[in-house]
């Protein structure tokens, strides 16, 4: 049984060789086809390993409250009038985001695990002689503990540090790169603004894509500064207290038309982690009733649920890649068909060899082997062409259209494999055709 095999299959592999250029161009439908579905899958696969980094990036199970600063405020009712003793048709008035929000969040809201108020303020920073553009972000603990934040050195921030609003900060790696490059920071002065801050620690390096960046309106955080909450209102800015320097730039921006908003928020972001996934939008949708009754009705802030956003541009990525996938899988259809005619017609052509193997003692079933051989051939090195062609794709898309990736062996064996069962599925026909021949009808044909 097994010589027999053998020897179809030296039969087969002379029919291959002897008509190259045909084989060729049967096989393509199977290379390009087994190409477009490795190059699609890796495709598929690094979207979605994009996706999971960028979920990491902002935290799992998150709510994220943005101020902003110029809202479209709303009336006041009669009812709201006759409460605070107004006029109906004067605007209503928020105090913006502050920390009061956060208050009453963790007293009213259950279900929160941990919330995270922010301050960001642009400055810039400077230590013996180099200067440059930095951003001051002013926050409590439960910030590295919601970002995934680690320290590489050094240590996060303690109960004194916030009661006092002590001159502290824990810096990103790059700041370390840049203003202590020869030396350890810890125990060293910045100068941050207009305040000298010691440094107690240092983050560990975050690598950070620019299309992350990009897509979820983040910052590199290996270049902020971070101090303590307080320690920003104290030292730095606190925007919910009223002062002359706040009065007279909201003077200036009332006399030019074209200045910008004040801004008047306390806080510039606020980040509440929820215990469990399946609250998050009911959660998120009190959030934003406690919200727009605490600013007077006026929606002066912008909630968002990164992960359900991430969730939902994963899913529509999933169905490109299924349309892909599927027009990778008809082009294996297509090769395949491409086979089963190309077999047919070699049938024709090779009558006479039939009849003569028949008429020498071959078998109906040698016969078969002969024919189904040499599709499972084509299509063996269709799809061992395509898997190199489809490896080259990936890696050429990756180079030069900036997008991730990933081939997972899984991927080839299943292009391969569905390869060589088009090759046996679409040989079939043309090996029992060949096979039911009648040998001296074949030897009579011209």
């Amino acid at each position: 049984m097994v010589r027999k095999v053998l020897t179809n299959f030296a039969i087969a592999t002379e029919a291959v060789f002897a008509n190259k250029v045909r084989s060729l161009l049967t096989g393509l439908g199977i290379i390009f086809g087994v190409a477009a579905v490795i190059a699609m899958l890796a495709i598929g696969s690094g979207a979605q390993q994009e996706i999971l980094e960028q979920i990491k990036l902002v935290g799992v199970n998150n709510i994220v409250i943005t101020p902003v600063i110029e809202q479209s405020e709303g009336e006041v009712s009669e009812e709201q009038a006759a409460a605070v003793g107004d006029a109906k048709g004067k605007k209503n008035l928020s105090l913006g985001l502050n920390f009061l929000d956060v208050e009453s969040i963790q007293k009213i809201i259950p279900g929160i695990e941990a919330i995270s108020p922010e301050i960001i303020l642009d400055t810039n920073a400077s230590r013996d002689g180099f200067r440059r553009t930095a951003k001051l972000v002013g926050v409590e603990n439960t910030y590295f503990d919601i970002s995934g934040f680690e320290l590489d050195e050094g240590a996060f921030f303690n109960e004194e540090h916030f009661e006092l609003g002590k001159p502290v900060c824990i810096i990103g790696k790059s700041i370390k790169s840049k203003f202590f490059s020869s030396e350890e920071p810890i125990g060293k002065y910045l100068k941050v603004g207009r305040h000298w801050l010691k440094v107690i620690g240092v983050l560990e390096n975050r690598v950070i894509s620019e299309k992350s960046i990009s897509n979820l309106g983040i910052r590199d955080y290996n270049m902020d500064i971070y101090t303590p909450f307080s320690t920003a209102l104290i030292r730095y800015e606190n925007r919910a207290m009223v002062t002359n320097a706040l009065i007279q730039e909201a003077r200036r921006n009332q006399n030019n038309k074209q200045g910008g908003a004040l801004n008047y928020h306390q806080l510039d972001r606020l980040v509440i982690k929820v215990k469990d996934t399946e609250q998050i939008s009911s959660i998120a949708e009190v959030l934003s009733k406690m919200l727009k009754r605490k600013h007077s009705q006026v929606v002066d802030y912008e909630i968002s649920i990164p992960e359900l956003l991430l969730k939902q541009q994963q899913r529509t990525k999933n169905i490109f890649n299924f349309v892909l996938g599927g027009i990778a899988g008809i082009s294996l259809l297509v090769g395949g068909i491409g086979i089963m005619n190309i077999m047919l017609a070699s049938v024709l052509e090779r009558i006479k060899e039939i009849g003569l193997r028949m008429s020498l003692g071959a078998t109906k079933i040698d016969i078969i082997y002969q024919f189904l051989l040499e599709a499972v051939m084509i299509s063996f090195s269709g799809g061992t062409v395509g898997v190199i062609l489809g490896l080259s794709a990936a890696y050429g898309i990756a180079q030069l259209a900036d997008i991730p990736t990933i081939v997972s062996f899984g991927s080839i064996i299943l292009s391969f494999g569905v390869a060589v069962t088009v090759g046996v599925a679409f040989g079939i026909a043309p090996a029992r055709k060949a096979a039911s021949q009648d040998p001296i009808t074949c030897l009579r044909y011209e």
